[in-house]
């Protein structure tokens, strides 16, 4: 019945795991399609004076062969030259005004004749019948492009009239004082402020005017000629002409236009779906079949397909809205092979980058250009940082992407381009912009480990500075095991770079791993200064508590000081489910008919499940042993490390981690060869002999 059991969980499991990954894939899927671009068919990228580099390109449907917006323009500016606003005449204007005149000068015009008030009166009434307008509408007319005629609405029937016969409140004032009548007496006039009786009878129309002005641009048709269905458009190896170029235009315009339809978007919608699900599905695959260990770490997931979903939204959000004329090619692309690469390995960067790139070409116009340059700068992203150690790492990496960018794009202008080589010098701004954007990846590796829980080199070589911390802590309460620590993470660094291990990652959890023996550093050897041992007044399970305690005491210790969890697993795992030999064998010889609880002489583990973990016990071990050797030869500290690493072995630790016989095997040559480095015999200086006649032998 276990049996049956075990496989029922284990199937379950299974189905479990293949529901989380199928849900992820549409997850992803939907959220990137939701913000694609809506609109249909492939985008072209083409120029005037350049081949055309795509196949032959046949018209699906009729549609009408669009102007430019230059000569639609140039046409209406051209109809706008011959339009005349409206102004209606307003015969109560002169009325009042003369009647205002005559009362105020009823007894005459002080310092003139009395004839001069018939005179004014006959000039008003000349000037009102000509019209005046106001002087802003009579400025623009003559200044402006229209014609130099405006129509005027008087009652019921309307009459064109030029704009040199009328006049406006200024120069119908000028007009009265220049009269040859009037003129010998102008100083007086101008006493009289005459202006107050000249008002503007002809008042512009604006409804009417603009109503007017509409109608005559409604007459001006967009488009110039009609492709019929069937139709070849340009075919390939053709010149792009300034026609071609209309006719393209006006196919793509026809196409986004049609594609409003809920039929069309239905099938972009669908179209769209199909094509992210696919590489979505692709990479997940990468994933479950050749990197299951990134798939069972929730954070090494939400990071890869954190990216896949962000960028593709914001190239998207980029082309629907352009805001301030930016290009997509600012869009760091290659902080995502950088960051996968620092965080997990080289291939799994390429496979998210390239993957990332390809959903995102979908919402970009000129996808081949994109896919390429994107690509290329990413393989460099990978090549050029290996490891993020360093500020000057990351200033050659921008420095390299901006350059193989600029490099990439030139060299399919020069292909495509043919004798005419024409480039768009903008492209390498934003190649310059992206290059700075990629700068802050090394303050940006602190979000990125916070949001997702990794650890940096920058971070592990932070914490494995000696001089702060927990590190100076252990070197003054408990300096055997500070010692003894520095030395385990050397030997297992070495070990690591031979096994292609983590190194930075092994080094940094051996210094921390037995910073639980700064609770009661005196009850373990190698801080006991030959002085009394606290075990004598201890049995044999108390004695045994107490060292097993300090793997306890270390994770404690570690969480209060917010160190990562890769480096607390350090310290949960050195020792793993191994026994406190030493006290449970003398437990046992002191008390040979008992059965011995083997629980209560056994570390709370776990065993070590990463390769990094199983070096760091194999080197803890082997380096604490060799301090009980009474005689450091090259055959005894091989038998010892053989012995004890065969045990480890044969006691199953290492079955939950991903070692082989080859890692361990180098293991063991790494530790015999530095532990004989270490414990090397040293050379014995000859005394110094004696002087004849003092005693000296001869």
């Amino acid at each position: 019945m276990g049996i049956i059991e075990n496989h029922y969980k284990k199937e379950r499991r299974h189905w479990r795991k293949n529901a989380i990954r199928v849900a992820l894939v549409f997850l992803t899927t939907a959220l990137v399609v939701w913000f694609l671009p809506r609109r249909e068919g492939k985008q072209y990228a083409y120029e005037v004076g350049e081949p055309w580099r795509y196949g032959t390109v046949i018209a699906k449907y009729d549609f009408p062969i669009y102007k430019t917006d230059e000569a639609i323009a140039s046409e209406k500016d051209s109809l706008l030259s011959q339009f005349q606003p409206y102004f209606i005449y307003d015969h109560h204007v002169e009325g009042e005004v003369l009647a205002k005149f005559k009362r105020d000068f009823k007894n005459g015009m002080h310092g003139l004749p009395s004839a001069y008030r018939k005179v004014v009166v006959d000039r008003l009434h000349r000037l009102y019948q000509s019209g005046i307008m106001e002087k802003p509408n009579y400025d623009r007319i003559m200044r402006g492009d229209t014609a130099k005629l405006v129509r005027v609405i008087f009652g019921k029937s309307t009459e064109s009239l030029p704009i040199n016969c009328l006049y406006s409140t200024m120069s119908a004032y000028e007009s009265l004082l220049d009269d040859e009548t009037l003129a010998p007496e102008r100083a007086a006039l101008q006493k009289l402020d005459l202006t107050d009786y000249i008002e503007p009878n002809l008042l512009f129309d604006k409804e009417r005017t603009e109503t007017a002005k509409n109608d005559l641009l409604s007459g001006v048709s967009p488009a110039s000629g009609m492709m019929m269905s069937g139709q070849k458009i340009i075919g390939v190896g053709d010149m792009v002409n300034d026609y071609n170029y209309r006719v393209l235009s006006s196919w793509e315009r026809e196409m986004e236009r049609r594609s409003a339809s809920k039929s069309q978007l239905t099938n972009i919608l669908i179209g769209n779906f199909i094509y992210v699900f696919i590489l979505v599905a692709c990479f997940t695959c990468y994933l479950a079949l050749f990197r299951k260990d990134y798939f069972n770490k929730p954070r090494s997931i939400a990071m890869l397909y954190s990216f896949i979903v962000l960028y593709p939204i914001l190239v998207s959000l980029m082309m629907k809205h352009v805001y301030f004329n930016l290009s997509v090619y600012i869009i760091p692309f290659a902080l995502i092979p950088i960051f996968v690469r620092v965080f997990m390995d080289a291939r799994t960067a390429f496979m998210t980058h390239t993957i990332t790139v390809l959903i995102s070409a979908i919402a970009v116009r000129y996808q081949f250009d994109f896919i390429i340059i994107q690509i290329v700068s990413g393989l460099v992203a990978i090549f050029s940082l290996r490891e993020m150690s360093s500020r000057a790492q990351v200033f050659k990496t921008a420095l390299f992407v901006a350059l193989a960018m600029s490099a990439t794009y030139m060299a399919i202008k020069l292909a495509q381009s043919g004798d005419d080589f024409n480039m768009d010098t903008n492209m390498l701004y934003h190649f310059l912009i992206n290059g700075v954007i990629v700068l802050p990846a090394y303050p940006m590796m602190y979000l990125v480990e916070k949001a997702f829980g990794f650890v940096s080199n920058i971070t592990l070589i932070e914490l494995s500075n000696t001089n702060k911390g927990l590190l100076r802590n252990l070197s003054e309460v408990a300096p055997g095991t500070f010692q003894h620590s520095i030395t385990v993470g050397n030997l297992a660094a070495e070990i690591a770079n031979k096994v292609g291990g983590n190194s930075t990652l092994v080094r940094t959890g051996a210094l921390y791993h037995d910073i639980g023996k700064m609770v009661n550093p005196a009850f373990f050897t190698e801080n006991q200064q030959g002085g009394v041992n606290p075990h004598d007044n201890l049995t044999d399970k108390e004695s045994a508590r107490v060292i097993i305690e300090h793997v306890a005491n270390g994770v404690k210790i570690a969480e209060e000081a917010n160190l990562p969890v890769a480096i607390i697993d350090f310290i949960r795992t050195h020792h793993g489910r191994n026994v406190t030999k030493y006290f449970y064998v003398k437990y046992q010889n002191d008390h040979p008919d008992e059965v011995v609880d083997k629980e209560l002489f056994t570390y709370p583990g776990p065993n070590p499940y990463t390769l990094e973990q199983a070096i760091l016990m194999m080197a803890d071990t082997c380096e604490a042993a060799s301090h009980s050797l009474r005689e450091y030869s090259e055959e005894t500290l091989a038998a010892l490390v053989n012995k004890l690493i065969d045990q480890l072995v044969a006691d199953g630790c290492f079955k939950e981690c991903k070692i082989t016989f080859y890692d361990i095997a180098t293991a063991k040559l790494v530790l015999i060869d530095r532990l004989k480095a270490i414990y090397h015999t040293r050379v014995k200086y000859p005394s110094r002999m004696a002087k004849r006649g003092d005693g000296a032998p001869r």
